[in-house]
């Protein structure tokens, strides 16, 4: 995994992206995921301004925008079960759905307002006739908008023809790309330049494994150990051609995950017609020249006379020439099926069924002669033929071979030669080396073919999934989800710890820190570019408290450090500098014990896909609840969690991939909250549990969050453009600034009311205006151009006021332990034994590899072809035994067939145990396991499986 960009980041670069084209016709989905309110409406009003600049043309979708936002919109578009019910101004959204009988409250959002109105679980509150309510559906708010006005004008608008005169010339575009081919070319060259500039550190590790190999080769077949006198020794030095290429051959290899990672890219460019394909093909083609000629020139070098190969230059020479011929075809082969494949388990299933092909039937492990007239064909068309034929010629026919032996008429080299099926005479190595280069032509177009026409894989399923799960979701035990009225019945902060009776008991914990201070090596890339400190500091003395039955946000803008500050609490950061004092409930914390006492959800809600909800939470209470409470009591437990935040109904349902299928986002997260909670922990660190929900998913998880509060456990998260109800469901807020200060820290009050007499308060601080979102205005009014423009740091003016002093001596009273207090102390590190973990995750892993289809069917599917092909390559070879090549036959099945099933049996694991890889490194941070355990029980499924498999095929036998 590459450090890069956050998310945030990530998404103003994609807006970006397209922001620097010529476009006038914009569509934007999802934008404001990941960035705060102020980011935000920077970004749409400068996408009002260029729309109207430009007269172009955007639509944007956003998921909970303040209304701030929501009013820099000209038009809104209301979709409501795939039909529009409204489309026109945003003035006269409210005026609408006044017409139909709705009215928007007080203080609340009108895009959450839009939103929920069409609910059938909230529109009832809404109602403000005197007449009874009856639910209005979405059929009817069509049918209403035709006969409104402003359905009335978009109507007459649509029948009327655009006039010739008002059209536009450039509305048509009839040049597909942007620049000429000529400069489209010169950027693709550019870009593949610095693309392998960035991936220097593959290309690094692709020529130590290159290294190895050789010392491997050259110790081998060690010319000392080397002779030309018989047949035999001729078979000895064939097999070392034979290594020399099928090592050049699986090289290529490394292609197919390097190509399935760019896929997304590249298709996302090729959609957006930046450029056509062949301007990506073709420069990563010729770029890959000089890598294949330093490969090439490294082998040769090192082994052509370590191994004592014919010692004329030229043969060496011409040894190179095939090498480099076979390292570029097979480079285009493996691209072949990464483009084909466009999965990283089709792909490595296709490129190990390519080599299956190529090496059965290339003339090695079964002679030409040998194989049956029905596969003739596969070896015309096997690449390795023609390499080991060029390879063979090239050698033999040398002077070193130039001899005869047993009474022979023929020289040592053709005997070899002829004995062995190859072509002997001096013409088949130019056909050899023509045949490579032409597959390398052929297999680059093909690739540029599958890229330009081939779509990626299951971009179509994205939705069928949450439609299976709408019966669930419609079931799930809210009626109402308006969070504000929730929380006027609620556990608001009272100062004391809140305990709803649980099946598990725990014991509330507060957290207190002072003076943390966060640094950061400065690369030595900057120190180049004139940087002179040695550390970038991240946090600067930051001091807080986190006490039981109080909700409290982390706030700030993006980079402000608010997720840094989260991690650096909770023992998340294994780099950087860290200074400061922590203390849990007034001991020193100890990683090793708070661990085991505390939770952390991170934003990436990463699990494993083929495990239910209810086992995903089993399985984290299997290996952090303490061994000594028996399994009833754990499944209780379990039980009480899932329906404390309301995943009873999709206790069933696969967990998913995301954006592919399973659980939607907003049940993701709570299943991330599930997951942490059900350790029991006093602690619950959420780092953004809202961000990526629309207005209702996130009510639902704030009022999931709420329920967990008021069950006494301490509970922080850092939350981005939170709407008024979400903002207002924290009791504390602690507000950073760019660069790692506290500007505030305290109770936001009824309202926000404590925050905003604060605030304003401040000389020079513009007043909030009524209904103003507390949140968005508190981030405007401490932004940097307004500390530039009142001529003030914001940091400086806490830590001078009565709020910083009163949280100051709450921290040192919380730093002091009670005189009934005790240091928490567990008697080991995890809650399970060595063994306990072993089974936890056997268990686990084996639901996980059950019920991956697309890895167990690819997998034994491609063991019966692979089966059914050998036995129709090597018919009755087994019977055979009448004269040598029979022998070498019979080997070269054996060995041809252990060699696949062994390759497949890799490359198809490899994607499988990389999605787990993620889902280990959460689980291991949060202290479920060591490393030992998961390793041993990765490794066990494979091998049940293959000995289920040969049990069934002993008892068939």
């Amino acid at each position: 995994m590459l450090k890069g960009i956050s998310g945030g980041q990530k998404k103003r670069l994609t807006t970006g992206e397209l922001l620097v084209g010529t476009s006038r016709v914009l569509l934007m989905d999802e934008i404001s995921t990941g960035l705060d309110s102020s980011t935000t409406y920077k970004i749409i009003r400068y996408l009002k301004h260029s729309t109207h600049a430009f007269s172009g043309t955007t639509l944007v979708s956003l998921l909970q925008p303040d209304p701030e936002t929501y009013s820099l919109f000209d038009d809104v578009i209301l979709l409501c079960e795939g039909q529009i019910i409204y489309q026109g101004p945003q003035e006269s959204a409210l005026d609408f759905f006044a017409f139909m009988g709705f009215k928007c409250p007080p203080r609340k959002n009108v895009a959450d307002f839009l939103q929920e109105v069409t609910s059938e679980k909230d529109q009832r509150k809404y109602w403000f006739l005197n007449s009874q309510y009856h639910y209005i559906p979405a059929t009817k708010f069509v049918d209403s908008f035709q006969t409104f006005h402003i359905g009335n004008s978009l109507m007459d608008e649509l029948k009327t023809p655009i006039a010739k005169h008002c059209s536009i010339s450039g509305a048509l575009s009839t040049k597909m790309y942007g620049v000429r081919k000529a400069k489209i070319l010169k950027i693709g060259f550019q870009w593949q330049m610095l693309l392998l500039k960035r991936n220097a550190f593959v290309f690094a590790f692709k020529f130590i494994q290159l290294f190895m190999i050789i010392s491997i080769m050259m110790s081998v077949f060690f010319r000392s150990t080397m002779h030309h006198d018989t047949l035999e020794d001729g078979a000895i030095y064939l097999g070392a051609l034979y290594f020399a290429i099928l090592m050049v051959l699986f090289n290529g290899f490394l292609e197919v995950p390097m190509i399935i990672a760019k896929l997304p890219v590249l298709y996302k460019h090729r959609d957006l017609r930046l450029y056509p394909c062949w301007a990506f093909t073709f420069p990563s083609w010729i770029l890959s020249i000089p890598t294949s000629l330093a490969e090439s020139v490294i082998w040769v070098a090192a082994t052509y006379y370590t191994v004592g190969f014919d010692p004329q230059i030229i043969r060496c020479l011409k040894q190179f020439l095939v090498y480099f011929s076979l390292h570029q075809m097979s480079i285009g082969l493996f691209r072949v099926m990464a483009s084909l494949g466009r999965n990283m388990v089709v792909a490595n299933t296709f490129g190990s069924f390519a080599m299956l092909i190529v090496m059965a039937l290339g003339g090695f492990v079964l002679s030409r002669d040998s194989i049956p007239s029905w596969w003739i064909w596969g070896y015309w068309v096997s690449p390795l033929m023609y390499a080991q034929n060029a390879a063979s010629v090239n050698e033999f026919r040398g002077h070193s071979w130039d001899k005869n032996v047993g009474g022979s008429a023929l020289p040592l080299g053709k005997m070899l030669m002829k004995a062995r099926s190859l072509f002997s005479e001096d013409y088949w190595y130019w056909i050899g080396v023509g045949a490579l280069l032409g597959y390398t032509v052929l297999f680059n177009i093909l690739f540029t073919i599958f890229l330009t026409y081939l779509n990626p894989i299951g971009s179509q399923q994205t939705v069928a999934p949450k439609r299976k799960l709408r019966i669930c979701q419609e079931n799930e035990s809210s009626s109402v989800i308006e969070l504000s009225e929730y929380l006027q019945h609620s556990h608001s902060y009272t100062g004391q710890d809140v305990k709803n009776g649980m099946v598990l008991p725990f014991q509330s914990l507060s957290m207190s820190f002072s003076n943390i201070n966060y640094y950061v090596d400065i690369p030595l890339e900057l120190k180049r570019d004139g940087v002179v400190d040695d550390r970038l500091q991240l946090l600067v003395n930051v001091s807080g408290a986190f006490r039981p039955g109080v909700l409290t946000a982390l706030v700030g803008v993006s980079g402000a450090g608010k997720t840094t500050l989260m991690d650096v609490l909770a023992g998340r950061k294994t780099g950087g500098h860290i200074e400061g004092n922590i203390y849990i409930s007034g001991h020193p914390k100890k990683q090793e014990t708070f661990a085991r006492v505390s939770g952390y959800c991170e934003q990436n809600d990463i699990h494993s896909p083929c495990l239910t909800v209810n086992e995903s939470i089993l399985f984290s209470a299997w290996l952090r609840l303490s061994s000594q409470i028996d399994l009833k009591t754990q499944k209780a437990f379990v039980e009480e969690v899932m329906e404390l935040v309301e995943l009873t109904p999709l206790g069933g349902a696969l967990v998913g991939l995301p954006g592919v299928d399973g659980l939607s986002t907003e049940q993701r997260k709570r299943l991330t909250i599930a997951i942490e909670l059900v350790a029991n922990p006093s602690i619950v660190f959420m780092d953004e549990p809202t961000s990526g929900l629309d207005a209702r998913a996130a009510a639902i998880v704030m009022r999931t969050v709420r329920n967990i509060v008021d069950t006494g456990r301490t509970i922080v998260c850092t939350i981005h453009q939170p709407s008024i109800d979400i903002f207002e469901a924290f009791d504390e807020l602690l507000l950073m600034k760019r660069g790692g200060e506290l500007i505030y820290g305290g109770p936001l009050g009824t309202e926000s009311q404590k925050l905003i007499q604060y605030f304003e308060a401040i000389e020079g601080v513009p007043k909030i205006r009524a209904g103003y979102n507390p949140a968005a205005w508190v981030l405007e009014v401490t932004s940097p151009a307004e500390e530039s423009r009142l001529h003030l740091d914001f940091a400086q003016v806490y830590r001078e006021s009565y709020l910083f002093q009163e949280n100051k001596d709450m921290v040192e009273r919380l730093s002091k332990p009670n005189a009934d207090s005790v240091e928490l102390n567990f008697p080991r590190k995890y809650s399970q034994t060595l063994s306990g973990q072993f089974w936890a995750c056997l268990w686990k892993l084996n639901l996980s590899y059950w019920r991956n289809p697309q890895y167990t069917a690819v997998r034994f599917f491609y063991t019966v072809i692979i089966s059914l092909m050998f036995g129709s390559i090597c018919w009755k070879f087994g019977s055979k035994r009448d004269t040598q090549q029979d022998i070498l036959n019979a080997m070269g099945s054996m060995y041809a067939a252990v060699l696949f099933i062994g390759i497949t049996n890799a490359s198809s694991v490899q994607p499988v145990v990389y999605t787990e890889r993620f889902v280990s490194y959460r689980e291991r941070a949060a202290g479920m396991y060591s490393a030992l355990p998961f390793a041993f029980a990765q490794a066990h499924p494979p091998i049940q499986s293959a000995l289920r498999f040969l049990r069934d095929v002993t008892r068939l036998g």
